[in-house]
C-alpha cells in the first residue's frame, strides 16, 4: 500500500538513532535568519545540528544579532559564508543579495525573532538585508520570537504577532515563560533548540497548514509504573516519544494540547507549549483523563498503560525472598482506559462527535490483533504498531504499523519517523472532529 515514506535517523527526545528512511531536512537548503535578543546565542547549537544532519545551511544576522554571536562561529558551523547587512550591495554581486538568498531558501528558520524584526516585517519595511530577504522570500518560515516580558505583551507587539499568523507562508512558534536574561520570570523565552528543530521537520514533512486551529486535542503517552512497594514497580518500555511527537505536531498545527503522561523519556524541551498533566500510575492517568475529557475535541490514547497492579503495595521494602510473593499473589486488573473514554464519549449529550485515536503495540499477528481489538474498544480509529519488529515500537525513533476504522480497509503505514506517523494519524483524526 502507498505510504508517503517519511523517515529520518533521529530526532532530539529519542535516545537511539535508528536506521531508516530519508532526514527530512538532509539536503534541504535552509536559511537561518538570526535578529538581536540575547536568545540568539543558542543559535550556533541549531546551525551546527542541522549541517550534522546534511543540510546546505546559510545564515544572515540583523547587526544586533551580530552583536551577541560571532559570524565567523556561524560560518564555521554551517560550512557556508554567513551574510550581514554591510553585504547587501556589493560591487561584485551580479544579482543583489537579498533576491538570490530569498531564491535559494527551500525553508527558513527566524529565531530569535525581535521585536524590532517582527515589526519590520508584518509593515513590509526593506531597509536591512533579513528584512528584505523575507519579503522576498516563498518558502516556508518557522518564526520563533523571544524578547522581555513586557515588550512581548505590548500592544503594538501583541498587533503585529496576529497579524503574523494570518502569513500563509509562515509557521509562528510563541515564546514560552521562564527566566530570561534581564532576571524577569515570565512569557519570553525562545522555543529550545529541539523544538526548532521539530518545527523545522513539520514544514518539510506538513508545511505551515494549521488546520487544528481551535481545536482542543487530549494526548496520553508514556508508561504508567505500578508499585510492589517503595522501591520496585511494573512498568514497561514504552518511552512516551510517540505520543510527545503526536502533541506537538498538533500544536505545531495550531491545536490546544493537554498532555497527560506517565514517566517519560524524552527531551525536556520537547514537552513545551503544552499543557502537562503528570500521571505515574495508571489511577492517576484514569482520574486525569476523566477530569479533562469533557473540554477536548478530540482524543488520542497512546499511553502504554499497565494491565495489571497489585491490589495493596507493600507498605515497607520487601526482603529479596519476600519479593516472590509480591509477584505471584494480591494482583487485580487496571480498567480499561481506552474503553472508559470511549463509554463516556458516547454518554455526552453535546451536538458533535468526540473521535476518540486508540493505539496497540502488538507483536505476531498484528492486524488479527488489531481488528479484534477495534471491534472491542469501539474507538474512531487504531494504530497497531508491531514491537517485535527492529527499529519500531517502543524507544526507538520510527514506527510503522495499520490504521484501523470501523467498516474501512485497514492501511499500512510504511516505516517511518515518529513525527511523520503523528502528522498522518493527525490527518485521518482531524476530518472526525465537527467543529
Amino acid at each position: 500500500m502507498r505510504s508517503d515514506g517519511y523517515g529520518f535517523r533521529s530526532i532530539p527526545g529519542s535516545e537511539q538513532s535508528v536506521q531508516g528512511g530519508p532526514d527530512p531536512l538532509e539536503g534541504r537548503r535552509i536559511l537561518v535568519g538570526i535578529c538581536g535578543s540575547i536568545a540568539a546565542v543558542k543559535l550556533p547549537l541549531v546551525v551546527s545540528a542541522l549541517a550534522k544532519r546534511g543540510a546546505d545551511v546559510r545564515c544572515v544576522l540583523t547587526s544586533s544579532a551580530a552583536q551577541l554571536v560571532s559570524p565567523v562561529a556561524l560560518a564555521s558551523l554551517s560550512r557556508n559564508r554567513c551574510y550581514l547587512d554591510a553585504d547587501q550591495w556589493l560591487h561584485t554581486a551580479a544579482r543583489p543579495l537579498h533576491i538570490e538568498l530569498a531564491e535559494w531558501a527551500e525553508l527558513v528558520l527566524l529565531a530569535p525573532l525581535s521585536a524590532t524584526s517582527l515589526g519590520r516585517w508584518v509593515h513590509g519595511l526593506a531597509d536591512t538585508l533579513l528584512s528584505s530577504v523575507l519579503l522576498a522570500c516563498e518558502a516556508p518560515v518557522l518564526a520563533a520570537a523571544a524578547m522581555n516580558t513586557s515588550m512581548w505583551a505590548s500592544g503594538p507587539v501583541q498587533h503585529n504577532w496576529r497579524q503574523l499568523h494570518g502569513f500563509g507562508q509562515v509557521l509562528p512558534l510563541g515564546p514560552t515563560p521562564g527566566v530570561l536574561a534581564c532576571d524577569r520570570q515570565g512569557d519570553g523565552r525562545m522555543a529550545e533548540p529541539a523544538l526548532l528543530l521539530l518545527g523545522l521537520e513539520t514544514l518539510q514533512l506538513w508545511g505551515c497548514q494549521r488546520d487544528w486551529q481551535g481545536r482542543r486535542l487530549l494526548v496520553s503517552a508514556g508508561p504508567t509504573r505500578e508499585p510492589l512497594d517503595p522501591a520496585r514497580c511494573i512498568t514497561n518500555a514504552s518511552s512516551g516519544l510517540m505520543g510527545v511527537l503526536l502533541a506537538q505536531a498538533a500544536r505545531l498545527r495550531g491545536a490546544e494540547v493537554d498532555l497527560v503522561h506517565g514517566p517519560l523519556a524524552v527531551e525536556p524541551a520537547l514537552l513545551e507549549g503544552l499543557r502537562c498533566h503528570s500521571a505515574p500510575t495508571a489511577a492517576a492517568m484514569q482520574q486525569a483523563l476523566a477530569d479533562l475529557q469533557p473540554q477536548a475535541d478530540a482524543i488520542a490514547m497512546a499511553a502504554a498503560v499497565a494491565d495489571h497492579r497489585r491490589a495493596q503495595p507493600a507498605l515497607h521494602k520487601a526482603a529479596k525472598d519476600e519479593v516472590s510473593m509480591l509477584l505471584t499473589s494480591g494482583w487485580e486488573p487496571v480498567p480499561d482506559l481506552l474503553a472508559e473514554l470511549v463509554q463516556r464519549r458516547n454518554q455526552r449529550r453535546d451536538p458533535w462527535p468526540q473521535p476518540i485515536l486508540g493505539f496497540a503495540a502488538q507483536s505476531g499477528d498484528v492486524l488479527a490483533a488489531a481488528m479484534a481489538k477495534l471491534a472491542r474498544k469501539g474507538c474512531d480509529l487504531l494504530f497497531a504498531n508491531p514491537i517485535d519488529r527492529p527499529g519500531s515500537g517502543f524507544s526507538v525513533s520510527l514506527n510503522q504499523g495499520w490504521l484501523l476504522a470501523p467498516g474501512a480497509e485497514p492501511v499500512w503505514l510504511d516505516p517511518a519517523h515518529k513525527l511523520a506517523i503523528a502528522h498522518r494519524l493527525l490527518s485521518a483524526l482531524g476530518p472526525l472532529v465537527q467543529r
